[in-house]
């Protein structure tokens, strides 16, 4: 069973027990930053959250970051999803995508 961690009540990351605490600190303050904006674009912001899988892994290769972002807005759900080998690359993507489609 993946481990799900809330930030703030509205938040919630899945899949992210495996991350090590500097790299757990940056996507930390990452999430937060969007949720903020989020917060400014969306109508009535009610949550998000971002699954991490670990894809293609092997023993000699580290394999790649998939992340599937969802966040509802007023009971409409916008979802994301990104895949790459860095972990806040991927992470930034995902949410920029979200950002996006809310925006509109």
């Amino acid at each position: 069973m993946e481990e799900t961690l809330e930030l703030g009540g509205n938040i919630q990351l899945a899949g992210f027990g495996e991350i090590d605490r500097n790299s757990m600190i940056i996507v930390k303050k990452m999430v937060g930053n969007y949720a903020r904006k989020f917060q400014d674009h969306c109508e009535a912001f009610e949550g998000l959250k971002i699954t991490l899988k670990n894809v293609h892994k092997s023993e000699d290769h580290p394999g790649r970051f998939e992340l599937h972002s969802k966040l509802l807005d007023k009971g409409k759900p916008y979802a994301t999803e990104a895949t790459d080998n860095n972990l806040f690359v991927t992470l930034d993507n995902t949410l920029k995508k979200l950002e996006s489609s809310i925006a509109r």
